[in-house]
């Protein structure tokens, strides 16, 4: 009875630190406990009771094992009556979901729990999801990452806390049970005399952590038995090491980042100040990364940025970014959403859509000897006398030609001289910049306004202007 007493007191104590030192929970706080029956959620729901926390249960049943399923979600049921814990039950369809999103059915799982402890956590405003990963968790998952390749942040194991964004919720992840391994579990459980349910699928070797746990960790513990403790040892160690390395990088990145918009969501890199880096290509990869660019596309980008080759207009696709080589400099911005065009049937005030919207103001005013011209970028002041509405505002297309005001090259044959295209090359524009530039063009097609750049020579106003029309944009 003493020995059960102490391997209980040493478990509770040991978590009851962890949680301590770490700031993970605190009594005035509400949580959710993950819950499926097995071991370590049952040690987990008992120790946090114990600990006076005020919790409530969760139970996922996924459907993936028949009866043993509702086996599982009936002593779930049964565990939180006989401890007077409230119990939250969902049922999923977990292979129809992995089927219509073609992934595996353990990813299913995760992506339908997740989704769940999100949607709950918010609806019940508690302060976190508690999920009853422990040692052994840290050592298979650094083995998993290991054997797939992996960075430093992948050899860190299992974060104590980390918060989490599914379908625009945020909730917090607490692992309070990373201090104790399987056996102080199992130990523990024994001494209460507390039954758990058993997950067949834990016993088959078709997943790779259950391979990992069956296969490959026992013929590591006949090299050294003590293996497990010194995987969760180096992972400790390598996560303390992330953080020197982590503020490396963080400095490298402020170098390297020229600007950015006020929403983080477009960037410019100087590839000067990146190839100063100790590692250029990781310095990449901690930017680019966050824009959904992959482990490949980076490295094809770090080889084409040490080539002696120009590379400039080459451009990548993320799903939700496009990068372009511009000169000097790494490009990256959304994937374009911008509309193409816009009638214009008389003056007025319009807006014209894209990231950010643009507002267009079309007034007709009388010219009082050329004092309303402006010379604002924004604002563009030409003769009324021979535009035709209705007036089109698009983006610019192949071909389009306009004579620049001021441009002392005369129309040939009808033919404005400078092509668009040439004229935003002169002004160093970026093939992005090129794609978002906006015109404005009359009934007949003739570009009367190439946006916040200069306007037609051909419409300008003069001594004899008597009506102009005055554009602007915001």
């Amino acid at each position: 009875m003493n020995t059960n007493l102490s391997i209980q007191k040493r478990l509770v104590s040991s978590i009851r630190e962890y949680v301590r030192n770490l700031d993970l929970m605190h009594q005035e706080g509400r949580y959710l406990v993950a819950l499926s029956g097995g071991s370590d959620s049952v040690c987990m729901l008992l120790v946090l009771k114990e600990l006076g926390f005020s919790i409530e249960a969760i139970h996922c049943n996924f459907h993936l094992r028949g009866e043993e399923s509702d086996c599982d979600e009936q002593f779930c049921v049964d565990l939180c009556n006989r401890m007077n814990v409230n119990l939250h039950r969902i049922h999923f369809d977990t292979k129809e979901y992995a089927q219509a999103h073609g992934i595996s059915i353990e990813m299913a799982a995760r992506d339908l729990r997740y989704s769940f402890f999100c949607q709950l956590n918010n609806d019940l405003h508690t302060d976190g999801v508690c999920v009853a990963h422990h040692k052994d968790d840290v050592v298979e998952t650094l083995m998993i990452n290991l054997i797939r390749g992996t960075g430093i942040h992948g050899l860190t194991g299992i974060d104590a806390k980390r918060e989490i964004t599914v379908n625009n919720l945020s909730c917090n992840i607490i692992r309070p049970m990373l201090t104790v391994s399987k056996n102080d579990i199992l130990d523990f459980l024994s001494a209460q005399q507390q039954p758990y349910v058993t997950d067949s699928t834990n016993l088959e070797n078709s997943y790779v952590r259950n391979r990992i746990r069956l296969d490959i960790l026992p013929i590591m513990r006949t090299i050294n038995p003590s293996v497990d403790e010194s995987i969760f040892k180096t992972a400790n160690r390598l996560r303390e090491a992330a953080k020197v390395f982590d503020e490396a990088v963080g400095k490298a990145i402020q170098q390297c980042i020229e600007n950015t918009d006020e929403s983080g969501k477009s960037v410019r890199i100087s590839v000067d100040q990146l190839l100063r880096q100790t590692s250029p290509e990781y310095t990449m990869y901690s930017i680019l990364s966050r824009y959904a660019f992959s482990s490949e596309q980076i490295e094809t980008i770090a080889q084409m940025l040490s080539a002696s080759s120009d590379n400039t207009g080459r451009c990548f696709v993320s799903p939700s970014h496009e990068l372009l080589i511009d000169r000097n400099a790494l490009l990256v911005e959304p994937i374009s959403n911008i509309q193409k065009s816009m009638r214009i049937p008389e003056p007025g005030t319009y807006i014209f859509g894209g990231k950010p919207e643009k507002k267009f103001r079309i007034e007709l005013i009388e010219s009082e000897n050329g004092k309303e011209i402006s010379k604002q970028l924004n604002i563009a002041t030409i003769d009324a006398a021979d535009v035709a509405f209705p007036l089109t505002i698009r983006t610019v297309q192949e071909g389009d030609r306009f004579h620049p005001f001021g441009m002392k090259t005369a129309t040939e044959n009808g033919r404005p001289p400078k092509l668009v295209s040439d004229f935003l090359t002169d002004k160093k524009m970026s093939v992005f910049d090129k794609r978002k530039q906006l015109v404005v063009a009359d009934a007949k097609g003739r570009i009367i306004w190439l946006v916040g750049e200069r306007t037609d020579h051909r419409f300008r106003v003069t001594e004899s202007t008597r009506k102009m029309l005055r554009l602007t944009v915001s």
